[in-house]
């Protein structure tokens, strides 16, 4: 096969993020064959919207598919990333690759001895200032990167109270587990995934069990505080065993302007990247014709980092070769990232990964 668009491609999951990926597929042109989720309302709509055929059960999904993707709440990742891999399909998973470690671990067992391959849905790392960043690193522009100031925070962004996202059961934790894997990630994606060694972390429930939480505007119905029992914000710090370095700050919630920054801080050159508005910006030193500073802005093409996502899947899928980014290997290791912060939280100190 050597047209991506020629890929049959299912989706497992049929909610909001289902839909939209299945809405990029079909603007694409891809090979949309079919759907499948546990819920009958998910379904009808899923398939009145998209003219394909659904399924209440993924084995009968598999028979038409080269490859699937999973946008099932967390919990649930690893049944059906698993017994697609174990049908011989390719498969792109959305973040995180699990709700725990132990079942992260399980997902990339069976991934390792699959004859298909696991991709982890960061997308943003295919937005154009990243790539622009990454080439920069990889041309020497920035020398050894060293620190990244990662934020992913909204002044009030608490998903619907008493949906799967603020369930602790179902998605594994809060905001962490929903916006903080998108930070860690890019984090550790700049920095060209070092081995993290200690993880010093706090996470914070304040604002999502209160019967007074004032917010403009929710996405999905709000259940109110009976329906909240996961952190809605946290904060940390990784060293490396290179020595590199990641500071964290994720929030659904705070009582402080919002901010989607990476600061990107190398020896020769750092880089400010605004994740929201795509705003770049490269910040070099130098003493040729006298020491002076110097500000670049950086324009990048609008683009979907959703849509390259998919793209680079598709052609994986086409060529038979699994693809070098967003390896299942390196989302596990965001899922131990994760799972540290929660231990040192819990424990009211840094933890080592061993």
């Amino acid at each position: 096969m050597t047209n991506p668009n020629d890929v049959d491609v299912g989706i497992v999951g049929l909610g909001g993020i289902g839909s939209h990926h299945a809405t990029k597929l079909t603007e694409r042109g891809a090979a949309l064959v079919g759907g499948m989720d546990i819920d009958a309302g998910a379904r009808a709509r899923f398939h009145e919207e998209f003219d394909v055929p659904v399924y209440e059960d993924g084995t009968a999904l598999y028979d038409d598919c080269d490859a699937v993707l999973v946008t099932t709440p967390n919990r649930f990742h690893e049944e059906y990333v698993v017994s697609a891999l174990s049908a011989g399909l390719d498969v792109l998973v959305e973040k995180p690759l699990a709700h725990s470690l132990e079942s992260a671990e399980r997902i990339a067992a069976a991934a390792r001895d699959a004859d298909g391959f696991c991709m982890v849905g960061f997308n943003n790392r295919f937005a154009a200032p990243v790539r622009v960043i990454k080439h920069g690193q990889d041309e020497g522009r920035f020398g050894e990167t060293t620190h990244v100031e990662a934020n992913y925070v909204r002044r009030r962004g608490v998903p619907g109270r008493g949906s799967w996202f603020t369930s602790a059961e179902v998605a594994g934790g809060g905001a962490l587990v929903d916006i903080g894997v998108h930070a860690i990630d890019l984090a550790l994606y700049f920095l060209d995934h070092p081995e993290v060694v200690e993880v010093s972390g706090q996470t914070r429930s304040e604002f999502g069990g209160r019967d007074d939480y004032a917010y403009l505007d929710m996405w999905g119905d709000d259940a109110g505080p009976e329906g909240f029992d996961v952190d809605d914000s946290a904060s940390a710090f990784l060293r490396a065993v290179d020595g590199s370095t990641v500071s964290l700050e994720v929030a659904w919630a705070t009582n402080r302007p919002p901010t989607d920054e990476f600061v990107v801080r190398g020896t020769e050159a750092g880089a400010t990247f605004d994740r929201g508005s795509d705003d770049l910006t490269i910040h070099e030193a130098a003493v040729g014709g006298g020491p002076h500073l110097a500000d670049t802005e950086v324009e990048t093409p609008e683009g979907d980092s959703h849509e390259a996502e998919q793209a680079a899947f598709l052609e994986a899928v086409a060529a038979g070769e699994a693809p070098a980014i967003n390896t299942v290997e390196e989302g596990l290791q965001v899922q131990r990232v994760s799972d540290a912060i929660y231990r040192s939280s819990k424990r009211g100190e840094a933890v080592r990964l061993d």
